[in-house]
């Protein structure tokens, strides 16, 4: 599905048309086939190496897309379109919302389900500080005569100073 003749008679006024003045190079692609590639590319979520061969090279429509991205010239196509979506009533606004779930499921899995606490995120900060304030850990160190036992008893009567 390529633009039609009103989207593009919207768009090519925002579309630079910059050619060299000598005169040398390459003859320019029509910017309308390089704007229906980018769209064809944007559409299915294809790689840019995916591009059929009736459109321009995927370099050039790649090269046009990110010039004009960084231009700025892409958002006011996007906007222009938008707009005339709006007013011929395609688009309506006031239903319009952003989803930022994301919901993890296994492969194959049928029922979404809460994960289980073993699988469950974890912070390694928390669970090496519990590791460091279990007794177990300090028995150990203890026993091994640790310099680090000494940290933690000073971090450990400073904590029970704070308690007080």
């Amino acid at each position: 599905m390529n633009l039609t003749d009103e989207q593009w008679a919207l768009i090519e006024p925002h579309i630079p048309n910059k050619r060299r003045a000598d005169g040398k190079g390459r003859p320019p692609r029509p910017p309308r086939h390089v704007l229906d590639g980018i769209f064809w590319i944007l559409r299915t979520g294809a790689r840019w190496q995916d591009l059929p061969d009736r459109y321009p090279p995927y370099q050039t429509c790649h090269r046009h897309f990110q010039k004009w991205a960084d231009n700025g010239v892409f958002s006011t196509i996007m906007e222009v379109l938008a707009v005339d979506l709006h007013q011929r009533g395609g688009l309506d606004l006031s239903e319009c919302f952003i989803d930022g779930t994301f919901v993890p499921a296994k492969k194959g899995a049928s029922v979404l389900g809460k994960p289980s606490v073993a699988k469950g995120p974890r912070s390694w900060p928390l669970q090496t500080a519990l590791a460091y304030l279990s007794p177990f850990t300090w028995q150990a160190l203890h026993r091994t005569k640790s310099p680090l036992l000494r940290t933690l008893w000073r971090i450990d009567s400073w904590r029970k100073s704070l308690q007080d």
